[in-house]
């Protein structure tokens, strides 16, 4: 292997050539090169024998070097999801899936938490009428105290006025 850091390379390749065969083998659009080459490198770590597979008992493992804490549970979702024909391994196109997905799952999660937060003003955890009128107001939404009254009584799931995360999610 090369000194450059290009581990994923072989002898000759460059570096378009290596892009372009991750590219081939990511059946994940969502995915960017360097995802890819950084999933690749944390499979190869566990595929020992380089045969492009990875036995399941060792998958927790793949998953939590790359910084994802799944429960056992979430875990053996995973598993179940992608080892269809329970070999008891994950092909690396399978696993490139499945991490896509949990990507994007914990990125909307991050983005649903971030939009909570912008209204949220008083980081109580509670989203009050005020702070939902604040919010529509600053975004050119004038709202008649009933509309905004409205609007927290359909998310104002335990009836205390105001919207929760939970309720908000």
């Amino acid at each position: 292997q090369s000194m450059n850091g290009g581990g994923a390379e072989r002898e000759g390749d460059t570096e378009l050539e290596t892009g372009s065969r991750l590219r081939a083998i990511s059946p994940e659009p969502d995915l960017t090169e360097e995802q890819v080459a950084e999933l690749k490198e944390a499979f190869s770590l566990f595929d020992k024998d380089g045969g492009g597979a990875v036995r399941t008992r060792k998958f927790g493992t793949v998953v939590r070097s790359l910084g994802q804490n799944p429960t056992e549970d979430e875990l053996q979702d995973m598993i179940n999801k992608v080892d269809a024909d329970n070999d008891g391994t994950i092909e690396f196109p399978e696993f490139l899936t499945m991490t896509a997905r949990k990507m994007k799952e914990s990125d909307s999660k991050e983005e649903i938490q971030k939009a909570f937060r912008v209204f949220d003003k008083d980081i109580n955890g509670h989203i009050s009428a005020a702070e939902l009128c604040h919010v529509m107001t600053n975004l050119g939404e004038k709202l008649t105290d009933e509309e905004v009254g409205e609007m927290i009584r359909e998310a104002d799931i335990d009836g205390d006025g105001q919207v929760n995360y939970e309720e908000f999610v």
